[in-house]
């Protein structure tokens, strides 16, 4: 458990196991307290990296605008850090669209790229719902695209609570409460800062590597629930059908928070590919 400085800001992040490294990068919102259900697994057969974004955690909260391909030289900054040339990368929702910029702003650093609910650029779907979340926050975007609200009006558990269905089964929702806290108490507990988590909203909605995702040179595994409310699944199709060679797998009942709702199924999927993936 450490801080190092990297791009200006202070960078949390955590080791765990041996083995080669497997570097993974978390979404929206989240710190790496939302790896729980994956490092256990995953450090038992590598060396892994898990650290807080910028913007959550106990990494810096500095005010925006932030972008995915500054968020990436991040990840490359944490790699720096602990001296590793390359490593296998994991990302979920807004830490896929990380590992993609990662994977392309410094390719030498990716060995295998697993890309989980993730996409390339908002499709229409994903816009329309992000306008939806705008209204309901009394929020708009101003012309540079970022969002403009009245941050005194926002309480982050009506952000959490805005998201919880779209991101989890109400099934889940109701009997996994206990789990569900665990996140909210990382995401809080270190200070909470809504400007922040607005910045990494509006990078969200700014990425756009569909145009570039035919340079990924990185064996690809690219994993979706074929229930995931907040990203659809056909972002998945499209990621998979652009990126050379790339595997698409879609878990049968998935959410889009299936690393922590299914966790064992999303494990084994990961594994099978990194064991498998040509290096």
């Amino acid at each position: 458990m450490s801080t190092t400085h990297i791009n200006g800001i202070d960078m949390y992040y955590e080791e765990h196991g041996s083995g080669d490294p497997l570097l993974l990068i978390m979404g929206l919102a989240a710190d790496s307290t939302a790896w729980m259900f994956q490092v256990p697994d995953f450090s038992a057969r590598y060396r892994t990296i898990v650290f807080d974004n910028r913007g959550v955690g106990r990494s810096s909260k500095p005010s925006g605008p932030y972008t995915i391909a500054q968020m990436a030289d991040d990840a490359a900054g944490v790699l720096d850090t602990l001296d590793v040339a390359r490593a296998n990368v994991v990302g979920v929702s807004m830490g896929g669209m990380i590992a993609q910029e990662l994977a392309l702003r410094h390719p030498q650093r990716v060995r295998d790229l697993v890309l989980a609910c993730t996409y390339a650029k908002p499709d229409t779907g994903v816009e329309q719902q992000f306008e939806s979340s705008l209204a309901l926050f009394g929020a708009s975007r101003g012309d540079n695209g970022e969002v403009q609200v009245d941050l005194s009006k926002i309480d982050p558990m009506m952000l959490f609570q805005h998201l919880l269905p779209t991101v989890f089964t109400p099934q889940f929702m109701m009997t996994e409460l206990p789990k569900l806290m665990q996140v909210f108490s990382g995401a809080l507990q270190y200070g909470f800062s809504m400007e922040a988590i607005l910045a990494q909203v509006s990078a969200t909605q700014r990425h756009d590597t569909l145009n570039r995702l035919g340079q990924i040179k990185a064996p690809t595994l690219v994993l979706t629930g074929d229930s995931d409310m907040l990203i659809p699944p056909s972002c998945s199709d499209t990621l998979a059908a652009r990126i050379p060679g790339a595997k698409l797998v879609k878990l049968p009942g998935g959410s889009h928070g299936f690393n922590f709702e299914t966790p064992e199924a999303f494990n084994r999927v990961v594994l099978d590919f990194l064991a498998g993936a040509p290096n």
